[in-house]
């Protein structure tokens, strides 16, 4: 059977599929919430991706890695490097050439503020008059 997550040998699709994944959507959703609330401390662009930047506490790199890991099982068009650089811990993502997987990108980077603000979508309600 063809993984649906692939094009091509070199070529990953560019979708998230969760369908194996241990945990919900919505258990994701709220680990991303708790890392980046606990624990982000900045983020940078880098070359074709950004940086997210936490704090290197006790478990941090680990939590890290791991979600890194979990994230590119079902969201194979993405790179992930953790490293661990002395007071922090770095979480850089990229993805390969192409505009839908770039605009993923750009949703994963302004991820910290979409979850401030209520979850996936209050960036796109409309605001109350």
């Amino acid at each position: 059977m063809k993984d649906p997550q692939r094009i091509s040998d070199s070529h990953p699709a560019v979708v998230c599929d969760m369908s194996r994944a241990p945990d919900t959507p919505e258990e994701r959703v709220a680990e991303y919430r708790r890392l980046f609330s606990g624990f982000l401390i900045g983020r940078d662009r880098i070359g074709n991706g950004f940086r997210f930047r936490f704090r290197a506490d006790d478990g941090i790199e680990d939590w890290v890695r791991d979600l890194a890991s979990r994230e590119k099982e079902c969201c194979a068009f993405f790179n992930f490097v953790v490293t661990g650089d002395g007071g922090e811990v770095h979480w850089d993502a990229s993805v390969i050439d192409d505009d839908m997987a770039r605009q993923v990108l750009g949703e994963f980077y302004r991820m910290p503020e979409i979850l401030a603000e209520g979850g996936p979508r209050a960036a796109t309600r409309p605001a109350s008059s």
